[in-house]
């Protein structure tokens, strides 16, 4: 008996993807418009497996259907692929699809709020070249003072780093220690690293919005397969 991760036959992979059929890739295959890890591979029983870079005609396939999952993410859970780490975003997501796909940008564990998943490349790619708008409900331990909304608004520059926001502003109906942050930045540490810069301590941290989707009908801890339409809106970012 092989072994799980013995791979599958390259043409079977390419069928998989959704191109063509099992027999018509063996052609593509013979004809030289197949390469695995940037060579190209004219054996039609060469394995691939899980992480080889499979590219048709240059463009790189994968056997997988594009699948984007959103997460309403709760505290204490780390958003991490990485099993050694307690609780993590993925175990939240386990059923959700078969799918290897993985964390659009970040929170930190302490973090709450929406979280995209996808293995769909192109966009993820898409995404860290351009920046994903997220809007942040964020409190802090004392009123935020009207300069430094200003200042943060304008742009800072933190650790030798500059710094730049969409929108920021008070919450309605709200005491003035609570602020809405839109910010295209994908890190998890931006938002602590901004109001401790003006000696301000990060209470508490939810991501409300990426880019059009919203946390509607999505309660804490829960997941959702997006829908085409939601997908679609992607293309237009």
């Amino acid at each position: 008996m092989k072994p799980a991760d013995d791979g599958i036959r390259l043409n079977k992979y390419i069928a998989n993807s959704g191109i063509c059929s099992r027999r018509e890739a063996d052609t593509y295959i013979a004809t030289g418009l197949v390469s695995v890890n940037g060579k190209i591979v004219n054996e039609m029983g060469h394995k691939v497996k899980p992480g080889d870079d499979v590219r048709f005609d240059g463009r790189r396939i994968n056997p997988e259907p594009n699948t984007y999952v959103l997460l309403n993410k709760p505290k204490g859970v780390a958003t991490t692929t990485s099993e050694s780490k307690g609780l993590t975003v993925m175990d939240l997501i386990s059923n959700a699809t078969s799918a290897r796909v993985k964390p659009v940008g970040r929170l930190g564990r302490n973090a709450t709020g929406l979280l995209l998943f996808t293995n769909d490349d192109k966009l993820v790619n898409k995404l860290h070249s351009k920046g994903m708008e997220r809007l942040f409900h964020i409190e802090l331990d004392k009123n935020v003072k009207p300069a430094d909304l200003n200042a943060i608004s304008e742009g800072l520059k933190v650790n030798g780093k500059e710094i730049t926001v969409e929108e920021i502003s008070y919450v309605d109906n709200a005491p003035k220690r609570e602020v809405g942050l839109k910010i295209r930045h994908m890190g998890n540490s931006v938002i602590r690293d901004i109001f401790s810069h003006l000696g301000y301590d990060v209470i508490r941290v939810d991501c409300v919005t990426i880019a059009h989707l919203t946390k509607k009908d999505l309660p804490r801890g829960r997941w959702k397969l997006l829908t085409r339409e939601e997908i679609e809106l992607f293309s237009m970012l």
